[in-house]
Order: C-alpha cells, then structure tokens, then sequence
C-alpha cells in the first residue's frame, strides 16, 4: 500500500497562538505530528510514504531527511520526499501524483487524528475494495463535528457516497480527511488543476460527477490540529482510545 501526507501548510493559525514549531512538528502525547503518521502507515504495510513539505521552513525537511537517514525507533521508512510550496492541498497531491501512480494509495493531511485501531481496519477494507474491480475508493467519514469548514458527505443505503457538501441539514457526517483512491483518480485531478480549480473538495465532487464508485468508512472521532487548543483535545483522545 502506497501512502502520501500532505505538510505543506505554513501553520499560520498556530504560530499566531504562540505554537513556535511548524505543524508537522507539533507534538501529541510526545510524538510529532509526522512521526506519528509515518510510524502508522508503516505500521499498515506501507511499501511507499510520499511527503510533501513547503520549502519556507527548512525544519521539517531537514527532520524528514534524518528521519530518512536514521529510522523511526531503528526502522527506515520508505519515505519519498517533496519540498515544494503549493497554494492548496489538491495542488499538494497533484505535485505528487507522479509518485502514486499504478497502485492504491492512502492520503492524509499531516494534523489528521485518529485511532489507531479504526484506521487499521480502515486500510483492511480499502484492500478488499482495491482487489475487486466495482470500487474505485474508500473515503473516511466521522459523525464528530469540531470543523470550521465541514464537507457534508452524503450517502445511500449501502455506504456509497453521493455526493460531498458544503451544507446540510440532513447529513450527519462530514470528511474525515482520510482518502484511500485507485490511481484513475489521478486523472480526474489531473482535470481539476487544468480547470483551475483550487479546493480538495471540488475534486472530491469532480471524482463523483466522473463517475467514480466511492464507498464510506465510518471512523468515531478524527479531529485536525488548528489550534493550540486543539493539541490538549487530541491528547485526551488518543488517552481514552
């Protein structure tokens, strides 16, 4: 399984609330933000961990690179890096697309948290989807709503995603922010950046209206970090896992 983290972000929210790290950095419950991710997937059959990184704080590809060099607890990942600025996520996945092509992959953003355990079983049903031929990806969904900006994600009686929203009042989960794709979504994001489209959300809609099958997965919490006050919930929550 090919995975991809986008930490491109600058963390602008958390340095005005006194966070001096960048995103990825940040640590919950002593473990960065990217440590993490990258020890899960690794964790989950990770054959390729692409990470995309700005190119306007040194830090983080600098710890990239050690963690490339020296491992995670003395395990070398097989950690494909990107130093590039990019103005939007879906710009972040198409600058690495290059590397996710021909395989399944998983996507996160670099704040993404959730539990371990759901996520496990979570990449168990993406692999049985990526071995049949009627489903061209799983797309995490939670209940939880502590989002500034939720994607609705609307859904029939078999857990096949509709359509994704902006709003609703019917709706009663919204993106997780976990994506797990067949590489034929490539081309549809190939798509959106030559339409000038900017938003991760509109591919998510452009990925529907080409026809692909998107099932759901329903995790019970995932929470992002965007603020400082997000870091203690995140901890309380994966304490109480």
């Amino acid at each position: 399984m090919r995975y991809a983290i986008i930490a491109a972000g600058e963390g602008s929210r958390l340095a005005q609330e006194g966070i001096n790290v960048p995103k990825p950095l940040v640590e919950v419950c002593g473990e960065c933000l990217i440590d993490r991710l990258i020890r899960i997937f690794m964790n989950n059959g990770a054959t390729q961990i692409t990470v995309i990184c700005n190119d306007m704080d040194k830090r983080v590809s600098r710890h990239l690179m050690d963690i490339q060099s020296d491992g995670i607890s003395g395990t070398l990942p097989p950690l494909n890096i990107i130093v590039k600025s990019t103005p939007s996520s879906m710009h972040s996945l198409y600058e690495m697309r290059t590397a996710l092509q021909g395989e399944p992959f998983c996507l996160t953003t670099v704040d993404t948290i959730f539990s371990e355990e759901e996520f496990t079983r979570y990449i168990q049903a993406f692999s049985r989807i990526a071995d049949s031929s009627d489903t061209d990806g799983i797309m995490g969904i939670t209940a939880h709503i502590d989002d500034e900006k939720p994607l609705y994600v609307d859904t029939d009686g078999n857990g096949n995603i509709t359509a994704f929203l902006d709003h609703s009042d019917t709706c009663r989960n919204i993106s997780a922010g976990i994506y797990g794709l067949m590489p034929q979504s490539l081309k549809v994001l190939e798509e959106c950046v030559n339409n000038g489209e900017t938003r991760m959300r509109n591919f998510q809609r452009a990925l529907i209206a080409a026809g692909m099958r998107l099932k759901a997965f329903s995790f019970g919490k995932v929470l992002d970090i965007d603020h400082a006050s997000d870091i203690s919930k995140a901890e309380v929550f994966l304490k109480g896992e």
